[in-house]
């Protein structure tokens, strides 16, 4: 097994969606919007980047709520969990779907997803686009949405 200074060595915390990971989840949720993209590795056809500030804006497309897609700078995840929930609330946002890493043990873990959003741990571990070796962590995918009563 690679050491994990290996794996974790890696120039950003910004880590690219695997392709086929994107794609089964777009075939169950039809996302049309990325809240966490660049230029090069949008997944839709509207896309927040670091100049955008997805923190400042709301995440719908046009007048429409959003159906998100997002997979945050791990720097920021409690940032990010916390604007994915309240813009369901809110909501911009009909879901947001993230794939983020499996850190039950966390703060944002606890404030912004147990029990407030649905959670599915993944098997295995992810190569991410640009990573050389798969991620020294498991991954779980969490969608906040509103519950239908």
């Amino acid at each position: 097994m690679a050491n994990i200074k290996a794996c974790m060595s890696h120039a950003t915390d910004e880590w690219g969606t695997p392709k086929e990971m994107f794609e089964y989840l777009d075939s169950i949720w039809k996302f049309n919007l990325d809240v966490c993209a660049s230029p090069e590795n949008h997944k839709c056809g509207k896309w927040f980047d670091k100049v955008d500030n997805a923190m400042e804006l709301e995440w719908k497309d046009r007048n429409d709520p959003g159906r998100c897609f997002m997979n945050p700078p791990f720097s920021l995840l409690k940032k990010f969990c916390k604007k994915a929930r309240d813009e369901v609330l809110n909501g911009n946002a009909l879901f947001v779907v993230a794939l983020l890493p499996a850190r039950t043990d966390t703060k944002a873990f606890h404030e912004f997803i147990y029990g407030q959003a649905d959670v599915e741990f993944l098997k295995g571990r992810l190569k991410f686009v640009g990573a050389k070796y798969q991620a020294p962590f498991p991954s779980m995918i969490v969608t906040w949405r509103k519950k239908w009563k």
